[in-house]
């Protein structure tokens, strides 16, 4: 007999719950006095993004002679760190609107953290380009609008602005999708909230009421913005890999980038979002709610994609060898055995080695495992842009020109304070949003319940018919 869901169990969700239960368990967080954890946590990320503030303050006033950028070099950590938070942001795209589109139960549990994650990664990513730019307060110039220059407008063969155009769409569809899934546990707090706080969940939640008509029109709003979404996951990443793929660099001049870009954001951003995931769940005490089911399915994923990555991996260096072209030859040469060396075995062992222990069944649903590897990968990733960005500009045609970049303080302090800020940003949501989709939890419990309820009404009907039913 197939496998009968009780309307009370799942096996996403352990153990027996009562939808008062549910409710309890996922908004109480936000309702009592924060843990010490999360305590520390908060201080910690707050002097992260207040070292940030000064670092680009730092900046705007020394200029940008403050980074260790060079005639050769003129890319470095920031646009690294620009295009390691952009391949975050991805992830939650991915699990919001692609696996709702295609029904997997199982995003449920994360989807919420997921998309909060993407919001905050794409706000510190977007900000590098700007630091880049040098003059941050012309930073206007590069929106395309109706102005008194003349004839001066932005250059549309720019990457600058084709980066401009995918940050700022994605990020207000992704936006636009998180706050949507927000609105019934807005309501679903506002109800259990008393005095002010009861006032400013109900503006959150727009009056929502539950009436099927508010339900209809959510479910409608919610396959809209997952069918635009979806599309953004592809072609964000693309375009980011437009930055490199459009130039004549060799080592930067392939077609292979934009599909390896993007598989490279999924890995990423599900190693992240385990990251997150493992942490939510001990300090929330979630472990119901975020089970090993979600750990195990996430972790096939980041096994799937990099895999992808590691057959782009030795694609580059097949097709650099096989094109016969010496340039494109002594670039990836100069990649592996270069004066970078270590950042490419670095990127490789963390990338492509590591993911394959999620072979082992034992090892994908084991926490301790799972939660250290996604911190291997996304070093690793961060790897893979510090090694497509620097060792390519680091050696080029005139040997006279060859140059070896290292980081200053200030450059060292923007990433380590993006991170500060995109915690903080995260320890902020956790405590006024459940961080796991309370609508949606209980949404498979209704659906196991109907499925449980069908099957019953089958087995009876057969028995009234004298048709032989199996035990059950």
């Amino acid at each position: 007999m197939s496998a009968v869901v009780s309307p009370i169990r799942d096996p996403l969700i352990v153990g027996g719950k009562s939808y008062h239960q549910i409710t309890e368990d996922i908004c109480s967080p936000t309702e009592k006095t924060p843990s010490l954890a999360w305590v520390i946590a908060f201080i910690v990320a707050v002097a992260g993004l207040a070292f940030y503030v000064f670092c680009v303050g730092w900046t705007i006033w020394v200029g940008i002679g403050s980074w260790n950028l060079n005639r050769t070099i003129g890319w470095g950590w920031d646009i690294t760190n620009f295009v390691w938070w952009v391949g975050i942001g991805h992830a939650g795209t991915l699990i919001s609107a692609i696996l709702l589109l295609f029904r997997q139960r199982w995003r449920t549990g994360v989807n919420r953290a997921a998309e909060a994650m993407t919001i905050f990664a794409v706000i510190c990513a977007g900000q590098f380009p700007l630091i880049h730019m040098g003059r941050l307060w012309l930073g206007f110039f590069i929106f395309p609008y109706p102005n008194t220059r003349g004839p001066l407008w932005v250059n549309f063969n720019s990457p600058l602005l084709w980066d401009v155009f995918a940050i700022s769409t994605y990020f207000t569809v992704s936006l636009l999708f998180w706050y949507t899934g927000l609105v019934p546990d807005f309501a679903t707090v506002r109800d259990r909230a008393k005095g002010l706080r009861r006032k400013i969940y109900n503006i959150a939640s727009f009056g929502w009421t539950g009436s099927a008509k508010h339900w209809q029109r959510w479910e409608a709003l919610s396959l809209v913005l997952a069918g635009l979404a979806t599309p953004l996951v592809l072609s964000v990443h693309t375009i980011v890999s437009f930055d490199f793929a459009t130039s004549v660099i060799p080592g930067w001049h392939t077609t292979i980038f934009p599909p390896y870009f993007v598989a490279g954001a999924i890995f990423s951003g599900f190693a992240m979002v385990q990251t997150l995931m493992i942490m939510t769940r001990k300090i929330l005490k979630l472990e119901d709610y975020i089970t090993v089911e979600h750990i195990d399915s996430m972790n096939k994923v980041i096994l799937v994609t990099g895999t992808i990555v590691g057959v782009a991996y030795l694609t580059e260096l097949f097709i650099a060898w096989y094109s016969g072209y010496i340039y494109e030859q002594f670039a990836f040469y100069n990649r592996v055995l270069g004066p970078y060396w270590w950042s490419y075995f670095g990127m490789m062992s963390c990338n492509v080695l590591s993911p394959q222990l999620f072979w082992s069944r034992k090892l994908r649903r084991n926490i301790f495992v799972t939660f250290f590897m996604s911190i291997f990968v996304n070093i690793g990733m961060w790897f893979e842009r510090f090694v497509i960005i620097a060792t390519t500009l680091a050696r080029d045609y005139i040997p006279s020109s060859w140059s070896y970049y290292t980081p200053t303080w200030v450059e060292i302090g923007l990433f380590i304070g993006t991170l500060g800020l995109f915690f903080t940003l995260y320890l902020i949501f956790v405590r006024v949003a459940p961080v796991v989709a309370v609508a949606e939890v209980k949404s498979i419990l209704k659906a196991g319940g109907d499925q449980y309820v069908a099957k019953h009404t089958e087995y009876h009907e057969k028995a009234v018919k004298g048709e032989q039913v199996e035990a059950h």
